[in-house]
């Protein structure tokens, strides 16, 4: 039975299903050099494979840095237009309902995203624009006490669980008076941030930022001025700024997040003074505020949905497949080629080294020691290793039969 090598008529049943199953290599659509220099033409081939490659390269950097750009939680600054007006409508005798008989005013609180060409074309082609409740987690608004009481001065917005996202709110108080008011609007981190006491902002040049983002400014701050222990690697020596603030001259960096705890408040809300009166000229205008709020970034959207399709992929997976098969029968032509190359320019010399092959094949099938043709003459045995192995031969017999008697007398070793 030849080898593949040797003989290449031998039956190769499922040869497309085994190089399928196999694992791919780089190695496996490289042509072989007798191929090459028979082919020409197949120097474009390799020039392709080397495009490829670096190819291949610059496609996975690039995928592992959108993987770690989707890790992080990317934010954008944008600009939301805030539009604050009121309406007042004078009670009327002849109402036949209870609203109309009083006079009442509306306060209208809206806003939008001043959005650039790039975001509008994007909305426009499906995308869902956010809505101005979605930016806030509260919304406050304190009209005068002293005219509408203790439980009428006061109207809280609290975002409601379900998400029923709107673009603004409307508000109905009954009176005839002009008031002034104060609207306070607390923003909805994600992640959630926290305001820093003067003092601790001042150093660390941070006043809103998320908890792990203020823990790496102050161990950039402690690593640029030193402050690490030499001796002890895990405690803290702070300088006399820190000191003043912790009110501790030496503490763990383990301890640094409790230290913290007692230098950040909540966030200050974006406060809006505005003036309800009841003058007909001023109800037509409308007050506009622009406010910065954080949203996530559009890109991170698009590289996540790059990250996830398939369809690429596949394709790109068939036409490997493609490429490893005709590779695959390449190989399989040399080797007949080859095959019959050898036996034309020599017939006999072919016939007998294959012959050889065969023989050589069928041992190593059979397990079976040695080589039975050669051992059948004298000339074997006249080798430099046969006197030795005489001698090792007769070396165990005399063991042995010394074991035996030192046995059967009783003799301990």
């Amino acid at each position: 039975m030849a080898d593949s090598h040797h003989h290449p008529y031998a039956k190769k049943t499922e040869t497309k299903s085994k190089s399928r199953s196999r694992k791919r290599r780089i190695a496996d659509v490289v042509l072989p050099q007798r191929v090459r220099d028979l082919v020409p033409e197949s120097s474009a081939y390799m020039g392709l494979l080397e495009i490829e490659r670096h190819l291949d390269m610059t496609v996975m950097r690039k995928h592992l840095e959108m993987q770690e750009a989707v890790k992080k939680p990317t934010k954008v600054r944008r600009k939301m237009r805030l539009f604050i007006s009121h309406t007042f409508t004078p009670g009327r005798l002849d109402a036949e309902d209870a609203e109309s008989l009083m006079s009442h005013f509306d306060l209208h609180i809206e806003g939008r995203l001043l959005e650039d060409q790039a975001h509008s074309e994007r909305y426009q082609a499906g995308r869902s624009r956010r809505k101005f409740t979605s930016f806030f987690k509260r919304v406050i608004v304190e009209l005068d006490k002293a005219k509408y009481g203790p439980d009428q001065h006061l109207i809280e917005w609290v975002h409601p669980f379900d998400r029923q996202e709107s673009d603004g709110f409307q508000i109905r108080r009954f009176g005839e008076e002009s008031s002034s008011c104060s609207i306070s609007l607390l923003p909805d981190y994600q992640p959630q941030q926290v305001k820093l006491e003067p003092a601790l902002a001042r150093i660390l040049d941070l006043h809103t930022a998320t908890r792990p983002a203020i823990l790496s400014a102050l161990w950039q701050y402690i690593k640029t001025h030193k402050l690490q222990d030499p001796a002890e690697r895990q405690f803290l020596n702070f300088d006399k700024y820190l000191e003043q603030v912790f009110a501790v001259p030496r503490a763990k960096f383990t301890d640094l997040p409790a230290l913290l705890n007692s230098h950040v408040q909540p966030p200050d809300p974006i406060t809006i003074q505005y003036e309800i009166n009841n003058d007909p000229t001023e109800q037509k205008k409308q007050v506009c505020y622009d406010v910065e709020v954080d949203m996530d970034d559009p890109l991170r959207q698009s590289m996540t949905g790059i990250m996830m399709s398939a369809t690429s992929q596949q394709e790109i997976l068939g036409i490997d497949s493609k490429i490893h098969e005709t590779v695959d029968q390449i190989n399989l032509l040399k080797t007949r080629r080859e095959f019959f190359a050898q036996y034309a320019s020599n017939p006999q010399e072919f016939i007998n080294s294959w012959l050889t092959s065969q023989s050589h094949d069928l041992q190593v099938m059979q397990d079976s020691v040695g080589n039975p043709e050669n051992e059948r003459k004298c000339s074997f045995y006249c080798k430099p290793w046969a006197h030795e192995a005489v001698c090792r031969y007769f070396y165990r017999q005399i063991q042995s039969r010394r074991a035996e008697l030192e046995q059967s007398l009783g003799i301990k070793p």
